[in-house]
């Protein structure tokens, strides 16, 4: 198995090595945002993308999207913001700033899970998801990519066509709260992106989720460049 680091590791890793570590370690995550945009975009990826395969996850998305310099760290605040209110409302979701974005994960033990084999949003989830569209709603500058995938158990072309209507399931949920089809993009991979190890009942259990990237749209980036002179 394909073994990867920690998202949030791996960022601070990769400005570290630009930027130096008092730089890193003193920053807030509007600093990060700055900070880790400044670098080379190229460079960064090629660091994110040794530890977390072939690239094709929500942290590519979040890396693909970097503006850079002050405009990073003006798109970084609003992130800021966007974070700390889906932390206070969804206390069940795993959430991670990264550089200009938000990387928000779902599985089993938080707050959107599915049934064995099944992919209709419960009432559980749709309590979740309710709270997350509504803040979404507040922040229309920003779009979102909704992964599926899950553990190894079954056959590999099983799995991959229930991370596809999982995925599928969440975005046609949310695009129903009034949210814009636009802002979404929905990607399944399966069992082929493990974050956990899928020898054990837990790392499975983990394996069974839905990640969102949460990034800036063309909008937001223009209206950071325009604010800071960052054209």
């Amino acid at each position: 198995m394909k073994m990867t680091i920690n998202r949030m590791f791996a960022m601070l890793f990769a400005a570290t090595m630009l930027f130096g570590c008092d730089a890193v370690q003193n920053a807030n995550n509007k600093q990060k945002g700055a900070v880790i945009g400044a670098g080379s975009g190229a460079a960064i990826g090629g660091v994110i993308g040794n530890n977390v395969g072939d690239g094709n996850t929500a942290l590519g998305a979040i890396i693909g999207g970097v503006v850079g310099g002050a405009a990073g760290g003006y798109i970084g605040n609003r992130m800021d913001k966007q974070a700390k209110e889906i932390e206070r409302e969804v206390p069940g979701a795993e959430v991670e700033r990264v550089g200009e974005g938000i990387n928000v994960t779902f599985d089993e033990s938080s707050g959107v899970y599915f049934d064995t084999e099944k992919y209709n949003i419960n009432s559980k989830s749709q309590q979740t998801l309710n709270k997350l569209a509504s803040i979404f709603k507040e922040y229309p500058d920003s779009n979102i990519l909704i992964e599926g995938h899950t553990d190894n158990t079954g056959a590999e072309s099983y799995n991959l066509t229930l991370s596809k209507n999982r995925a599928q399931a969440v975005t046609n949920y949310l695009a129903g709260q009034g949210l814009s089809n636009g802002r979404f993009e929905t990607k399944w991979y399966g069992e082929n992106q493990p974050k956990y190890d899928n020898s054990t009942a837990e790392g499975r259990a983990k394996n069974r989720r839905v990640e969102l990237a949460i990034i800036a749209n063309e909008d937001l980036k223009r209206e950071a460049k325009q604010k800071t002179g960052n054209q």
